[in-house]
C-alpha cells in the first residue's frame, strides 16, 4: 500500500533591497569584504533624500556631525565605517540662507572651495537635475596665510529650486592621491638628507686624524746676529743722526 505524502506548500523567495535591511542583515555590515562606496547620485537621491524627508533607515552607515568641529585627521574615527572615504551628514549654516558665505572654519585650519558647483543629473535621464556637488580644500592655518593640504571634501546638496529641505548636506571627506612624480621627488630629497647627514657624522672622525702643523723653532740668536750685522752695515753708518739714535 503507497504512502500518501501531502504536497508541501511552496514558498516564494526575494532578494531583500538595501531600503528593507533588518537588523540582523545590518550586522553583515562588519564582515570582511564590506564596502560602502556609492554614486553620487545614490548620495542625493537616497540618502541625503531620507534624511531631509524625516525617513529613517534601518540600516544607516552615515552619520550626524558638524564636522567644522573638528580637523580633517580627527574625522575618519568619528565615522561609522570607512577606509578612504568618509560620509557625514552636516547641518547647514544658517548663514547660506542670508546670502553670506558659510563658517567653514576648524581649529587649525579652514575649508576653502575651489571652482563652481557641479550639476549632479540622473544616469538614465541626463537631463534631470538631482543636486549640485561643492569641492573644498582644507588649508592649515588662518586665511590668505592658509597652508595647503592634501585633504579634500564634496559637499552635496539639493540645488535652490528643489521642493526637497536644504537644512542639511552630505559630505564626503577624503585625501587626494599624491601623483607618482611627487612620490619620486620626496624620495630624492630623503636621500639627500641621508646623505648630508651620514656626510656630517664624518667630519668629526676626519678632524680628529689630522696631523699637528709643525711649527718653525725661530732661534733667536740668529735673529739678534741678523740685526747686529744690519745695524754694522756700512749704509747704515753714513746716517749719522739716525746711527746717534740708535746708539751704536
Amino acid at each position: 500500500m503507497a504512502l500518501f505524502i501531502p504536497p508541501q506548500k511552496k514558498t516564494l523567495t526575494r532578494s531583500v533591497p538595501v531600503r528593507t535591511l533588518s537588523h540582523e542583515m545590518a550586522q553583515e555590515a562588519d564582515l570582511p569584504g564590506f564596502r560602502f562606496h556609492p554614486t553620487e547620485e545614490e548620495l542625493l537621491e537616497f540618502y541625503l533624500k531620507h534624511v531631509v524627508s524625516g525617513k529613517k533607515l534601518q540600516f544607516d552607515p552615515i552619520g550626524t556631525l558638524n564636522l567644522y568641529l573638528h580637523d580633517p585627521w580627527e574625522l575618519p574615527g568619528l565615522a561609522k565605517n570607512g577606509e578612504r572615504e568618509w560620509y557625514f551628514f552636516v547641518p547647514r549654516d544658517r548663514r547660506l540662507g542670508g546670502g553670506g558665505r558659510p563658517n567653514r572654519t576648524t581649529k587649525n585650519g579652514y575649508w576653502k572651495a575651489t571652482g563652481s558647483d557641479r550639476k549632479i543629473v540622473r544616469l538614465l535621464d541626463p537631463k534631470r537635475l538631482v543636486g549640485l556637488r561643492k569641492t573644498l580644500v582644507f588649508y592649515l592655518g588662518r586665511a590668505s596665510r592658509g597652508i595647503k593640504t592634501d585633504w579634500i571634501m564634496n559637499e552635496y546638496r539639493f540645488s535652490d529650486n528643489s521642493p526637497l529641505s536644504k537644512d542639511m548636506v552630505l559630505c564626503k571627506i577624503y585625501r587626494k592621491a599624491t601623483s607618482l612624480k611627487v612620490l619620486e621627488q620626496r624620495a630624492a630629497m630623503e636621500e639627500e638628507d641621508a646623505r648630508l647627514f651620514q656626510a656630517s657624522l664624518q667630519i668629526p672622525s676626519e678632524l680628529n686624524n689630522l696631523t699637528e702643523p709643525q711649527v718653525p723653532n725661530l732661534n733667536m740668536d740668529w735673529s739678534q746676529d741678523l740685526l747686529w750685522s744690519q745695524s754694522s752695515s756700512p749704509w747704515l753708518q753714513t746716517l749719522t743722526p739716525s746711527a746717534s739714535l740708535l746708539n751704536f
